[in-house]
């Protein structure tokens, strides 16, 4: 006999906030999730992330395979 009763609700359709604003729908447990970040406003993916390096490596790196620093 299946136990029908410990699975929880699922919400096909629960919104994801990030600072307030909707930002997308996924399938969850929850209706509504709320998150500090996500990869609209994450540096890696909007391109302004920096490297910090007190070495100068990569600079040197960067120089080496004539890689542009946009930034």
């Amino acid at each position: 006999m299946p136990k029908t009763s410990i699975h929880p609700e699922y919400f096909s359709n629960a919104k994801v906030y990030c600072d307030g604003q909707l930002v997308m729908k996924i399938g969850s447990t929850k209706p509504v999730l709320k998150v500090d970040i996500w990869s609209g406003t994450h540096p890696f993916y909007t391109g302004s992330q920096r490297l910090i390096d007190t070495e100068g490596r990569v600079e040197r790196f960067m120089r080496k395979y004539g890689i542009d620093d946009q930034n």
